[in-house]
């Protein structure tokens, strides 16, 4: 029998060995984030989701402003925003983010993907926030 994977199936881990056989690879499991870029052309921020609790933050980076006082030769930093209202932790299900095709739009939606609710999240002041799910 064909080695498997743990989380595979039997008839998956027959095609998983073929392929590897064949010089193909299944993508590697990922841990329980997603990560997607806001939709605006001139914003280089990007969202981080936890997969399972809907916690939603986002990073960006910051030009050093020339000063030396971040860090000696640091070109800039990394900036995080953690979580805030409505951002934190959510019921356990399997959330995802989505972006819309909007190119001023600096937010992206989280949704539930088990119950069909979505809400819109963004920076606002040091924080992500998210509006109330709906559906």
């Amino acid at each position: 029998m064909p080695p498997s994977h743990p989380g595979l199936r039997p008839p998956l881990a027959g095609l998983a060995f073929g392929l590897a056989c064949a010089g193909w690879s299944l993508p590697a499991y990922a841990g329980n984030y997603e990560f997607l870029a806001a939709p605006q052309k001139d914003l280089n921020r990007v969202y981080r989701l936890d997969r399972l609790t809907g916690e939603v933050g986002a990073c960006q980076f910051a030009l050093n402003p020339g000063k030396n006082d971040i860090a000696p030769g640091a070109f800039g930093i990394t900036l995080c925003y953690p979580p805030g209202e409505g951002a934190g932790k959510q019921e356990s299900s399997e959330y995802g983010l989505v972006a819309s095709r909007h190119e001023q739009e600096g937010g992206v939606f989280r949704v539930d993907f088990r119950t069909g609710m979505m809400s819109i999240c963004y920076v606002y002041n040091d924080a992500v926030v998210c509006t109330p799910q709906a559906k």
